[in-house]
């Protein structure tokens, strides 16, 4: 065996299809490990390999048996790769046979990334049963809406069963409380089944608090480095060929072992690593070479706090080769464009300007100076195509971040709220909801976590409390240890039977249907747009082609009925929808205009037109 497949282990509990189980551990500075099997009250030494890491093969360990490793004789360990903690993070780990599953989507084929509209969810929040299978019985809601791909928040195992998902321990483990490693892979073959792409989000940044063991068994944390959430990640320091090769089999896994499609990677500007290899590069060369495999196409998307393309430029022009990111920049100055207030970091953004920009620029910071930050930030996103670019009007982050959580519906009028989709929709990028969004939702999207470590738990109530006092903000950030702050953050399925909701979602479902079916709308060509900004007028003019089709999108962020020119490349433009048509509970058609290419548009509207 080469030293480069002694680098490429597999770790955890693996079984063959004679059901042999492999077990690998990276323990590098170990002198003994054992696994313990906990219901056969039986110890069994691994041997010592190569770059710190120790194997077994055996046929005594089978699936659904409860186990622990030993260190050095010290106390029981659940595994750092376990695939299920059936009883938390402190339990013991359960050997499962992940490659057992019968899989039905042998036909499945990933949309290109152009065609991806993407439905943000959390699994706890989504449904009144907060698991899995809840989620398969409303995906025809889903297909009904004519989202291609649902995002999942991280399902890695975290302490109870409350939380966004960025506290997970164990990145191999699926929460059992959601349904474990066979509930999600159900989940996900459903989804194909109805034509449905799965994004999972994944933490690659850091690792949860409470039942955190990856430091018993080796250097995976630096000091190097620190970041917002805790330990840096050993990426570039002594021994990280190990913690590398943990991250990017993890990353495999979720394609090869739960079929998934995409992977949104949390805040990649938090992975620490000047090696000369980066992280996500090394991810894109090993995904590669998985794809020629398998025949299979799978994207690799980040979010980052960088408007720095070389995250999405290919490995050949010295890039990373991820293939899309979210752009939260669109996001901020669609929110302050909205009428919502500019502190903190939205005091950047100046109203319809950096919309504008936006649109035509994706990165609103391209090298030009940054007040809130006191510096230049930035690079001119010049030749990336529209599809490697996220867009939304809300997301779990810009609803969950806020003191109260509140979703845009309670921020912003009802037409304004359709304005925001139909703002989404226009651009040039992959438009993306967040969950309840499509209908209107009011309750709040907070944060909660339900830490069993009391003096944890005191410390996020605390840390929340401090975090909102330098806004000078009335009243308290609810409790993210109560119960109750995560049930106010389901969603209300029952709205959908209201009338005002339910117009709301006819509408999305409309936007959506044209986004698909106009050429012009769908195309990720990022060269054939016009943007036309009149900040006086709080109005923005979109103008988009392909081939012969024209679309024209009017965005009238104003209180006041405008007059606007659209564009001269159409002599006769034809409305296709406007947010203020009385269909969708809007203050109705205004009178047509004199000139020819003049139209009146209705405050806090919408009106989207095609021509040829």
């Amino acid at each position: 065996m080469n030293s480069e497949q002694l680098l490429y282990k597999i770790p955890g509990v693996r079984f063959d299809e004679d059901g042999q189980a492999t077990i690998a551990v990276w323990a590098p500075e170990a002198e003994q490990v054992q696994i313990q099997l906990v219901n056969k009250e039986l110890k069994l030494p691994l041997r010592k390999e190569s770059y710190g890491y120790w194997q077994l093969e055996t046929e005594r360990v089978r699936p659904g048996d409860l186990y622990h490793f030993i260190i050095d004789g010290k106390d029981p360990l659940p595994d750092p790769a376990t695939l299920s903690q059936p009883e938390g993070v402190h339990g013991p780990s359960e050997a499962i046979d992940i490659q057992a599953y019968k899989w039905h989507d042998h036909d499945w084929e990933n949309p290109f990334l152009k065609d991806y509209i993407t439905y943000e969810l959390h699994t706890g929040t989504f449904t009144p049963e907060g698991t899995f299978a809840a989620m398969e019985e409303k995906l025809d809601h889903l297909v009904e809406l004519g989202i291609t791909a649902i995002e999942i928040m991280p399902v890695s195992q975290f302490a109870g069963g409350r939380n966004w998902g960025y506290d997970g321990v164990f990145p191999y483990c699926v929460q059992d409380s959601y349904g474990g490693a066979i509930g999600l892979q159900q989940l996900v073959d459903a989804c194909h089944r109805k034509g449905l792409a799965v994004i999972l989000d994944v933490v690659y940044n850091h690792i949860g608090p409470e039942g955190n063991v990856l430091s018993q068994y080796g250097p995976y944390f630096t000091d190097k480095y620190n970041t917002p959430w805790g330990n840096a990640i050993n990426f570039d320091d002594a021994w990280c060929d190990g913690v590398r090769q943990y991250f990017i089999e993890n990353a495999l896994m979720w394609f090869r072992d739960f079929h998934i499609d995409a992977l949104r990677m949390d805040a990649v500007h938090a992975i620490k690593d000047f090696s000369p290899v980066h992280l996500l590069e090394e991810i894109r060369t090993r995904l590669d070479e998985y794809m020629e495999e398998s025949g299979k196409t799978h994207y690799l998307i980040v979010e980052m706090d960088l408007n720095d393309t070389r995250f999405i430029n290919p490995v050949s022009k010295g890039g990373y080769g991820m293939d899309a990111q979210w752009i939260d920049e669109f996001h901020h100055a669609l929110r302050v464009s909205s009428g919502q207030e500019r502190n903190g970091y939205y005091s950047d953004f100046e109203p319809i300007t950096s919309l504008a920009k936006s649109y035509k620029d994706a990165y609103v910071f391209d090298g030009i100076f940054s007040e809130h930050r006191k510096r230049k930030f930035g690079v001119k996103a010049e030749g990336n195509p529209g599809s490697q670019f996220v867009v939304f009007s809300q997301n779990h982050d810009h609803v969950g971040n806020r003191m109260l959580g509140e979703r845009t519906s309670q921020l912003v009028s009802y037409e304004m709220q359709k304005l925001l989709a139909g703002a989404v929709i226009v651009s040039p990028y992959q438009p993306f909801f967040f969950m309840g969004e499509e209908w209107s939702e009011s309750n709040p999207f907070q944060y909660f976590v339900s830490h069993t470590d009391q003096e944890l738990a005191e410390a996020v109530r605390k840390g929340r409390k401090s975090e909102f006092a330098a806004f000078h903000l009335e009243g308290e950030a609810p409790d993210p240890v109560s119960e109750e702050t995560f049930n106010n953050s389901k969603l209300q399925w029952e709205l959908l039977e209201k009338e005002s909701h339910q117009t709301m979602f006819r509408y999305y479902k409309k936007l959506i249907e044209l986004r698909k079916e106009m050429p012009a709308l769908n195309s990720p060509d990022r060269n054939a747009i016009e943007v036309e900004a009149n900040p006086e007028e709080e109005t923005i003019i979109i103008h988009r082609w392909s081939g012969d089709t024209h679309v024209a999108g009017v965005l009238n962020f104003s209180k006041s009925v405008r007059s606007v020119i659209l564009p001269e490349a159409v002599s006769q433009w034809q409305k296709l929808i406007a947010s203020s048509d009385e269909e969708w509970n809007g203050l109705g058609t205004l009178p047509d205009n004199e000139d020819a290419n003049a139209v009146n548009v209705q405050p806090e509207s919408f009106t989207l037109f095609s021509g040829i």
